[in-house]
């Protein structure tokens, strides 16, 4: 199966469009796909262990459920090395498959095969 990547640049003054870049990860992720969310700009935030926390909409799955089901699935998160030391973030404060890298580490990632991408 191909690479899925997912980029995403909105973090909870947005859980609805949070919420359905999760689906997507989700999906891939458990399909069977590497996949791989690029987060960015307010997005990272979504990294830090315990921040995603927040339910879209009624009937919206919680974020922190998405976020385990990923997790459990494989999914990985490279987080915008530059946002997260232009918010002051603590990579070491990260879930466990997240890590601190930019767009070389995502180029590296998708490599010669290609991925498909959504972006939110």
């Amino acid at each position: 199966m191909g690479k899925a990547a997912i980029s995403l640049t909105t973090g909870l003054e947005d859980s609805e469009r949070v919420t359905v870049a999760l689906l997507v990860a989700v999906g891939a992720a458990e399909s069977g796909r590497p996949t791989l969310v690029f987060l960015t700009k307010e997005a990272v935030r979504l990294a830090v262990a315990g921040f995603a926390r927040a339910v879209a909409c009624d009937g919206c799955p919680p974020l922190d459920a998405l976020m385990s089901r990923y997790a459990a699935a494989g999914g990985t998160f490279i987080v915008c090395g530059v946002c997260v030391d232009a918010k002051g973030l603590d990579p070491e404060s990260f879930v466990d498959n997240a890590r601190k890298g930019g767009t070389v580490q995502l180029w590296e990632w998708i490599g010669d095969e290609g991925a498909t991408t959504f972006s939110y």
